[in-house]
């Protein structure tokens, strides 16, 4: 079953195109205990993806395509095991949240992530975003792959997790696409720092 909200849709194996199924296959691995969720959402932005990966990859600030940041501190160098204390824009039930830089991949643009600590529910949490080219209408385009794998709190269900889970990642994608397709229509073409 494909949900969309947003333009970002939910996978299964059932609906997924073949290229998508791959992706997440090579790429999105979750160990998955019983009392944890899991899923992956594709989004498909109009920007080529050496654009769309240099917001990614900046694991020093999310806040450059993330609407929920409002400050990002990174402790040492920027570097695999790196951690950044995020603060978090009031709406949300949370105002901190620690996190680990646990993959980062400049040739096969992959980026995850690891929530270590913070002042909200979200424990173990993991995610990983690939980014691949592809053609949209003609030109350019980049397919982002999101996957997690989660707790579920006490006194939630999985799918009341995956659903707040997938609602923010739903809207960073949206906002991603946003910002990458702005900096795109403006022709800006931001080279890649590395670390």
């Amino acid at each position: 079953m494909v949900s969309i909200m947003n333009n970002v849709e939910r996978r299964s194996s059932s609906n997924s195109s073949s290229s998508e199924d791959e992706y997440i296959r090579r790429h999105h691995r979750h160990d998955v205990r019983d009392d944890q969720c899991s899923s992956s959402l594709v989004k498909h932005i109009k920007a080529p993806v050496h654009l769309v990966w240099s917001l990614v990859r900046r694991f020093d600030q999310p806040q450059r395509y993330k609407p929920f940041v409002s400050r990002c501190i990174v402790q040492g160098d920027l570097e695999i095991g790196s951690v950044r204390e995020v603060n978090v824009k009031s709406g949300l039930p949370a105002t901190t949240s620690k996190e680990r830089l646990e993959l980062l991949d400049d040739d096969e643009h992959i980026f995850g992530v690891r929530i270590v600590g913070g002042d909200h529910r979200l424990r173990n949490y993991s995610s990983i975003i690939t980014v691949h080219p592809e053609i949209i209408e003609g030109r350019p385009g980049t397919m982002v792959v999101e996957s997690f794998v989660v707790d579920v709190p006490d006194g939630n269900t999985k799918d009341e997790t995956c659903y707040f889970v997938e609602a923010l990642i739903r809207c960073n994608l949206k906002s991603l696409a946003d910002v990458s397709e702005r900096l795109a229509v403006q022709g800006h073409m931001e080279p890649i720092d590395r670390m």
